[in-house]
Protein backbone atom coordinates (compact mmCIF):
# COMPACT_ATOMS: atom_id res chain seq x y z
CA UNK A 1 0.00 0.00 0.00
CA UNK A 2 1.40 3.64 -0.83
CA UNK A 3 0.43 4.97 2.67
CA UNK A 4 2.73 2.14 4.23
CA UNK A 5 5.56 3.19 1.25
CA UNK A 6 5.36 6.58 2.80
CA UNK A 7 5.53 5.79 6.44
CA UNK A 8 8.67 3.99 5.63
CA UNK A 9 10.33 6.02 3.41
CA UNK A 10 9.83 8.80 5.78
CA UNK A 11 10.36 6.79 8.99
CA UNK A 12 14.01 5.47 7.77
CA UNK A 13 14.51 9.59 6.52
CA UNK A 14 13.74 10.75 9.73
CA UNK A 15 16.33 7.68 11.99
CA UNK A 16 18.43 7.12 9.01
CA UNK A 17 22.07 5.82 10.09
CA UNK A 18 23.90 9.47 9.42
CA UNK A 19 20.94 11.36 11.10
CA UNK A 20 21.37 8.76 14.55
CA UNK A 21 25.23 9.57 14.55
CA UNK A 22 24.87 13.42 14.09
CA UNK A 23 22.41 13.52 17.17
CA UNK A 24 24.54 11.06 18.92
CA UNK A 25 27.33 14.00 18.17
CA UNK A 26 25.48 16.56 19.62
CA UNK A 27 24.38 14.87 22.65
CA UNK A 28 28.01 14.44 23.43
CA UNK A 29 29.30 18.29 22.98
CA UNK A 30 25.94 19.27 24.64
CA UNK A 31 26.65 16.67 27.60
CA UNK A 32 30.38 18.21 27.98
CA UNK A 33 29.07 21.77 27.90
CA UNK A 34 26.43 21.48 30.12
CA UNK A 35 28.21 19.81 32.35
CA UNK A 36 30.96 22.47 32.36
CA UNK A 37 28.10 25.15 32.47
CA UNK A 38 26.54 23.85 35.71
CA UNK A 39 29.76 23.68 37.26
CA UNK A 40 30.64 27.66 36.80
CA UNK A 41 27.07 27.91 38.42
CA UNK A 42 27.42 26.37 41.00
CA UNK A 43 30.94 27.99 41.72
CA UNK A 44 29.56 31.32 40.69
CA UNK A 45 26.55 30.68 43.41
CA UNK A 46 28.94 29.12 46.15
CA UNK A 47 31.09 32.57 45.93
CA UNK A 48 27.89 34.91 45.88
CA UNK A 49 28.67 35.91 42.81
CA UNK A 50 24.91 34.73 41.87
CA UNK A 51 21.71 34.12 44.29
CA UNK A 52 19.86 31.77 42.86
CA UNK A 53 17.23 29.61 44.67
CA UNK A 54 17.33 26.46 42.94
CA UNK A 55 15.34 23.35 44.77
CA UNK A 56 17.22 20.17 45.48
CA UNK A 57 21.04 21.26 45.63
CA UNK A 58 21.45 21.41 42.53
CA UNK A 59 23.92 24.88 42.78
CA UNK A 60 25.04 23.74 46.09
CA UNK A 61 27.30 21.23 45.53
CA UNK A 62 29.60 19.97 42.53
CA UNK A 63 28.85 16.10 42.34
CA UNK A 64 25.32 18.04 41.60
CA UNK A 65 26.50 18.98 38.10
CA UNK A 66 26.49 14.98 36.72
CA UNK A 67 23.19 15.60 36.59
CA UNK A 68 23.14 17.96 33.61
CA UNK A 69 25.09 15.55 31.12
CA UNK A 70 22.75 12.77 32.08
CA UNK A 71 19.61 14.05 31.71
CA UNK A 72 20.96 15.03 28.16
CA UNK A 73 21.91 11.50 27.72
CA UNK A 74 18.61 10.63 28.98
CA UNK A 75 16.61 12.49 26.14
CA UNK A 76 19.25 10.79 22.88
CA UNK A 77 17.99 7.43 24.80
CA UNK A 78 14.29 8.68 24.66
CA UNK A 79 15.10 9.25 21.06
CA UNK A 80 16.41 5.78 20.42
CA UNK A 81 13.33 4.31 22.71
CA UNK A 82 11.57 5.44 19.64
CA UNK A 83 13.70 4.29 17.00
CA UNK A 84 13.81 1.29 18.01
CA UNK A 85 9.39 0.91 18.72
CA UNK A 86 8.82 -0.38 15.52
CA UNK A 87 11.17 -3.91 15.87
CA UNK A 88 9.47 -5.42 18.51
CA UNK A 89 7.42 -5.00 22.12
CA UNK A 90 10.30 -6.95 23.50
CA UNK A 91 12.78 -4.63 22.02
CA UNK A 92 11.33 -1.45 22.81
CA UNK A 93 10.87 -2.29 26.55
CA UNK A 94 14.01 -3.15 27.26
CA UNK A 95 14.27 0.08 25.57
CA UNK A 96 12.38 1.63 28.76
CA UNK A 97 14.24 -0.36 31.51
CA UNK A 98 17.28 1.09 30.49
CA UNK A 99 15.93 4.56 30.57
CA UNK A 100 14.38 4.57 34.11
CA UNK A 101 17.56 2.88 35.13
CA UNK A 102 19.57 5.48 34.15
CA UNK A 103 16.85 8.07 35.49
CA UNK A 104 17.64 6.25 39.06
CA UNK A 105 21.29 6.46 38.73
CA UNK A 106 20.91 10.23 37.49
CA UNK A 107 18.67 10.75 40.31
CA UNK A 108 21.21 9.39 42.88
CA UNK A 109 23.87 12.07 42.13
CA UNK A 110 21.19 14.68 43.23
CA UNK A 111 20.92 13.02 46.46
CA UNK A 112 23.94 12.90 46.83
CA UNK A 113 24.32 16.23 48.36
CA UNK A 114 21.54 15.72 50.33
CA UNK A 115 22.76 13.00 52.74
CA UNK A 116 23.68 14.07 56.40
CA UNK A 117 26.71 11.83 57.10
CA UNK A 118 26.30 13.28 60.81
CA UNK A 119 23.69 11.76 62.22
CA UNK A 120 22.19 8.05 62.04
CA UNK A 121 21.60 7.08 59.02
CA UNK A 122 17.88 5.35 59.59
CA UNK A 123 16.74 8.58 61.35
CA UNK A 124 17.26 10.21 57.93
CA UNK A 125 14.83 9.92 54.70
CA UNK A 126 17.68 11.68 52.49
CA UNK A 127 20.56 9.16 53.54
CA UNK A 128 17.37 6.43 53.50
CA UNK A 129 16.19 7.44 50.04
CA UNK A 130 19.95 7.30 48.71
CA UNK A 131 20.33 3.51 49.79
CA UNK A 132 16.97 2.58 48.61
CA UNK A 133 18.28 3.57 44.98
CA UNK A 134 21.57 2.18 45.14
CA UNK A 135 20.35 -1.27 46.23
CA UNK A 136 17.56 -0.67 43.40
CA UNK A 137 20.10 0.32 40.58
CA UNK A 138 21.99 -2.86 41.68
CA UNK A 139 19.16 -4.94 41.11
CA UNK A 140 17.71 -3.25 38.04
CA UNK A 141 20.67 -3.76 36.95
CA UNK A 142 21.00 -7.49 37.17
CA UNK A 143 17.21 -7.82 36.05
CA UNK A 144 17.40 -5.59 32.96
CA UNK A 145 20.93 -8.22 32.33
CA UNK A 146 18.61 -11.00 32.67
CA UNK A 147 16.12 -9.80 30.93
CA UNK A 148 18.58 -8.46 27.71
CA UNK A 149 20.01 -12.31 27.81
CA UNK A 150 16.76 -14.03 27.66
CA UNK A 151 15.92 -11.23 24.62
CA UNK A 152 18.10 -12.84 22.63
CA UNK A 153 17.17 -16.30 23.08
CA UNK A 154 13.81 -15.52 21.13
CA UNK A 155 14.10 -17.16 17.89
CA UNK A 156 13.99 -14.62 15.02
CA UNK A 157 10.68 -14.90 12.95
CA UNK A 158 10.98 -14.60 8.80
CA UNK A 159 9.40 -11.43 8.26
CA UNK A 160 6.27 -12.14 5.62
CA UNK A 161 3.80 -9.54 3.92
CA UNK A 162 1.33 -9.19 7.53
CA UNK A 163 4.65 -8.67 9.81
CA UNK A 164 5.89 -6.03 7.33
CA UNK A 165 2.94 -3.96 7.16
CA UNK A 166 2.86 -4.10 11.09
CA UNK A 167 6.28 -3.23 11.10
CA UNK A 168 5.42 -0.22 9.07
CA UNK A 169 2.73 0.93 11.07
CA UNK A 170 4.18 1.07 14.08
CA UNK A 171 6.55 3.42 12.26
CA UNK A 172 4.08 5.72 11.64
CA UNK A 173 3.62 5.48 15.63
CA UNK A 174 7.26 6.51 15.86
CA UNK A 175 7.09 9.32 13.35
CA UNK A 176 4.08 10.86 15.44
CA UNK A 177 6.10 10.35 18.86
CA UNK A 178 9.23 12.29 18.34
CA UNK A 179 7.95 15.59 17.80
CA UNK A 180 5.64 15.18 20.77
CA UNK A 181 8.99 13.91 22.50
CA UNK A 182 10.69 17.35 21.20
CA UNK A 183 7.97 19.48 21.69
CA UNK A 184 7.48 17.86 25.66
CA UNK A 185 10.70 18.31 26.13
CA UNK A 186 10.69 22.24 25.11
CA UNK A 187 7.44 22.60 27.69
CA UNK A 188 8.66 20.59 30.85
CA UNK A 189 12.25 22.43 30.82
CA UNK A 190 10.83 25.93 29.89
CA UNK A 191 8.00 25.35 32.94
CA UNK A 192 10.69 24.33 34.81
CA UNK A 193 12.71 27.21 34.07
CA UNK A 194 9.99 29.66 35.05
CA UNK A 195 9.08 27.71 38.23
CA UNK A 196 12.53 28.57 39.46
CA UNK A 197 12.24 32.19 38.51
CA UNK A 198 9.28 32.52 40.66
CA UNK A 199 11.18 31.04 43.33
CA UNK A 200 13.77 33.31 42.97
CA UNK A 201 11.40 36.03 43.09
CA UNK A 202 10.13 35.14 46.26
CA UNK A 203 6.80 33.92 44.71
CA UNK A 204 4.72 31.13 46.38
CA UNK A 205 5.29 28.34 43.79
CA UNK A 206 5.32 24.78 43.97
CA UNK A 207 8.41 23.51 42.79
CA UNK A 208 8.08 19.85 40.09
CA UNK A 209 9.79 16.97 40.83
CA UNK A 210 13.05 17.46 38.89
CA UNK A 211 13.27 13.90 38.60
CA UNK A 212 9.49 13.10 36.59
CA UNK A 213 10.25 16.28 34.89
CA UNK A 214 9.62 15.60 31.29
CA UNK A 215 9.51 11.57 31.83
CA UNK A 216 6.17 11.63 33.72
CA UNK A 217 4.24 13.43 30.87
CA UNK A 218 6.53 11.45 28.13
CA UNK A 219 5.80 7.59 29.71
CA UNK A 220 1.74 8.62 30.00
CA UNK A 221 2.31 9.08 25.81
CA UNK A 222 4.27 6.13 25.33
CA UNK A 223 1.53 3.99 27.63
CA UNK A 224 -1.15 5.32 24.54
CA UNK A 225 1.22 4.52 22.10
CA UNK A 226 2.03 0.95 23.62
CA UNK A 227 -1.93 -0.11 23.70
CA UNK A 228 -2.26 1.72 20.36
CA UNK A 229 0.16 -0.67 18.87
CA UNK A 230 -1.44 -3.77 20.97
CA UNK A 231 -4.71 -2.72 19.25
CA UNK A 232 -3.17 -3.40 15.98
CA UNK A 233 -1.28 -6.17 16.91
CA UNK A 234 -4.62 -7.79 16.87
CA UNK A 235 -5.06 -7.64 13.46
CA UNK A 236 -2.00 -9.42 13.19
CA UNK A 237 -1.87 -12.05 15.02
CA UNK A 238 -3.82 -14.59 16.78
CA UNK A 239 -1.82 -15.80 19.25
CA UNK A 240 -2.76 -16.12 22.74
CA UNK A 241 0.93 -16.00 23.75
CA UNK A 242 1.92 -13.08 22.22
CA UNK A 243 -0.98 -10.82 23.37
CA UNK A 244 -0.72 -11.56 26.70
CA UNK A 245 3.44 -10.91 26.14
CA UNK A 246 2.42 -7.44 24.62
CA UNK A 247 -0.72 -6.44 27.10
CA UNK A 248 2.43 -7.63 29.78
CA UNK A 249 4.50 -5.20 28.82
CA UNK A 250 2.20 -2.19 28.41
CA UNK A 251 1.53 -3.33 32.23
CA UNK A 252 5.46 -2.67 32.39
CA UNK A 253 5.33 0.73 31.12
CA UNK A 254 2.18 1.77 33.63
CA UNK A 255 4.49 0.56 36.92
CA UNK A 256 7.57 2.93 35.53
CA UNK A 257 4.63 5.69 34.92
CA UNK A 258 3.65 4.89 38.83
CA UNK A 259 7.00 5.24 40.01
CA UNK A 260 7.14 8.96 39.16
CA UNK A 261 3.95 9.32 41.60
CA UNK A 262 5.37 8.20 44.14
CA UNK A 263 8.22 8.51 46.55
CA UNK A 264 10.83 6.48 49.26
CA UNK A 265 10.59 3.16 48.87
CA UNK A 266 7.50 2.86 46.99
CA UNK A 267 9.22 4.75 43.76
CA UNK A 268 11.98 1.93 43.91
CA UNK A 269 9.86 -0.84 44.21
CA UNK A 270 7.36 0.03 41.47
CA UNK A 271 10.18 0.56 39.02
CA UNK A 272 12.13 -2.82 39.97
CA UNK A 273 8.38 -4.69 39.76
CA UNK A 274 8.24 -3.37 36.60
CA UNK A 275 11.49 -4.80 35.20
CA UNK A 276 11.18 -8.16 36.98
CA UNK A 277 7.04 -8.49 35.78
CA UNK A 278 8.76 -8.22 32.04
CA UNK A 279 11.17 -10.68 32.71
CA UNK A 280 8.86 -13.24 34.01
CA UNK A 281 6.19 -12.24 31.15
CA UNK A 282 9.08 -13.03 28.77
CA UNK A 283 10.10 -16.29 30.57
CA UNK A 284 6.70 -17.34 30.63
CA UNK A 285 6.23 -16.55 26.97
CA UNK A 286 9.34 -18.71 26.25
CA UNK A 287 8.14 -21.44 27.53
CA UNK A 288 4.63 -21.27 25.64
CA UNK A 289 6.10 -21.13 22.85
CA UNK A 290 8.58 -23.85 23.25
CA UNK A 291 5.61 -25.85 24.84
CA UNK A 292 4.12 -25.64 21.10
Amino acid sequence: MKWLNFLDQTFDSIFSQSKRKTVETYTLWTSIIGFIIHLLLIYLNNYDILNLSFSGNLLNDPISAIYTPFSIILFYETYLLIFYLPRSFTTAISKQFEIISLIVIRKIFNDIPKINLDINWLENSANLQLIYDLIGILVLYYLIYLFNARKEKIQKKPVNDVIKRFISTKKGVSIILLPLLILMSIYSVSNWAHELYLLNENVNVGISDINSIFYNEFFTILILADVFILLLSFQYTEKYSQLIRNTGFVICTILIRLSFASKGLANILLIVSSVLFGLIILRVYQAFEKGN
